[in-house]
């Protein structure tokens, strides 16, 4: 592995991209430790300092933006916007049939819904950076902490603070398909890669100090069990044989080939996590507004919400944190997956499936092998997703275990896609690649 990566640095073409992406990542970084004018850095530190602001409604966002969200700094929303953006108008595809044609259309359909992307991006990083913005003026942001973290509360210090935050998203958005152009990898993916994997070291000291080197060691075990199961689960696909009949253009004979469609057990990657965890984020923001004034009682339903899904160690937050994710991966399988599409494209080449009549039947039994194949897969990723929560039941690490829901997903997936793209490179060079 490691002479393999000496070849690739050797490789001149290739080395430029890894130099280039390296630097990304290395702007990247530095933009989440820069503070928004206007914000005392100080005031952030001596806050985050205490503990007592880790978690909350603002976990996942903080997670993709690499801590830089509860620092409010130039990246603070980071990513988040457009991977909001992205799932967007991947859902309006759906319900809008001009997006429809426009996916269809290849290349220039396509580039169009990237600048639709990169509008609504923008959008969503105002939106974002206006509430943001208010929950730190009114101290939301960081609860138990007294200390004024916007002292200037005048009109000209908010805009510029929102203007600054939406230009920082903008930023990012440039940076990664940047990456995706003249680096290694989809850029998008390694800027949330090196947000989670930045937050590692610090959530592996926090648990060696508060819990010792005995739970220290144990969440080391259990983080290199869940990995192996990530990779395992993430590499396994069911291979359905597709035959493609012998065809005559002109004098040549094409077609009589044999190959497989690939069906991955989890088809929907992380996205249902993402989804459910933002729900269930709903119930406690709406509770949030809802809480009694001095004098008055609580009404019941929000006690119930308090007591019940703000705590991720309660029984009923986790049962129904798995169920919404079991719901959200049938959902997101059937959007991003049509078997009449793909059934279609098999018989317009003289594809078919043996034993399997092309048209219907064979749409009918991709979709019985996928209906399959993703009750597996939506379980997986529900019992990867609750590990942090059953940490914090066992050995109480909940917000300083990194092996597990989200973060550990997306490390795993995007690491092996990056490694395959290099790996490739490498052997179009006639190197023998990273992968054995």
């Amino acid at each position: 592995m490691l002479s393999a990566f000496g070849r690739a640095f050797r490789t001149p073409d290739l080395r430029r991209k890894l130099l280039f992406t390296l630097g990304i990542i290395t702007i990247f970084r530095l933009g989440a430790f820069i503070p928004s004018p206007g914000v005392n850095y100080q005031n952030v530190q001596q806050c985050l300092s205490t503990g007592q602001t880790q978690g909350g409604i603002y976990q996942l966002v903080n997670l993709f933006s690499g801590g830089a969200l509860l620092q409010v700094s130039i990246f603070a929303l980071g990513i988040m916007p457009y991977i909001t953006a992205s799932i967007i108008v991947q859902l309006l595809r759906v319900v809008i049939p001009r997006f429809q044609q426009l996916y269809e259309e290849g290349a220039s359909g396509q580039s169009k819904l990237t600048q639709y992307t990169r509008y609504l991006t923008i959008a969503l990083g105002l939106l974002n950076a206006t509430t943001l913005v208010s929950l730190a003026r009114s101290g939301q942001l960081l609860p138990g902490c007294n200390l004024p973290i916007i002292p200037d509360a005048s009109v000209i210090t908010t805009i510029l603070i929102i203007i600054t935050l939406t230009a920082g998203t903008g930023l990012i958005m440039w940076m990664g398909e940047l990456v995706t152009e003249k680096g290694v990898g989809n850029g998008m993916s390694l800027l949330i890669f090196t947000a989670i994997a930045a937050g590692f070291p610090t959530s592996l000291g926090a648990i060696w100090t508060a819990q010792g080197p005995g739970t220290f060691f144990l969440v080391l075990a259990i983080g290199l069990l869940t990995v192996a199961l990530v990779v395992f689960v993430e590499q396994s696909q069911r291979r359905i044989p597709v035959q493609y009949a012998k065809r005559m253009i002109g004098r040549r004979t094409v077609g009589g080939t044999s190959t497989y469609l690939p069906i991955k057990v989890n088809m929907a990657g992380v996205i249902p996590v993402i989804f459910a965890s933002s729900m269930l984020y709903l119930p406690a923001l709406i509770s949030q507004f809802n809480q009694p004034k001095a004098g008055e009682q609580m009404q019941p339903w929000v006690e119930w919400i308090n007591n019940n899904l703000t705590r991720g160690d309660h029984p009923i937050y986790m049962a129904l944190y798995f169920a919404m994710i079991v719901f959200f991966t049938y959902f997101y399988v059937a959007i991003t997956f049509n078997p009449e599409e793909v059934s279609d494209n098999m018989k317009k080449y003289g594809g078919f499936i043996p034993g399997i009549r092309a048209g219907k039947p064979t749409a009918d039994y991709l979709q019985y092998v996928l209906s399959r194949i993703t009750l597996p897969g939506a379980f997986y990723l529900g019992f990867v997703a609750l590990i942090p929560l059953v940490a914090l039941v066992l050995i109480n690490a909940n917000q300083n275990f990194p092996f597990g829901g989200t973060s550990i997903l997306i490390m795993v997936g995007v690491g092996l896609e990056t490694v395959k793209q290099i790996d490739a490179q490498l052997q179009q060079r006639h190197y023998e690649g990273l992968l054995r």
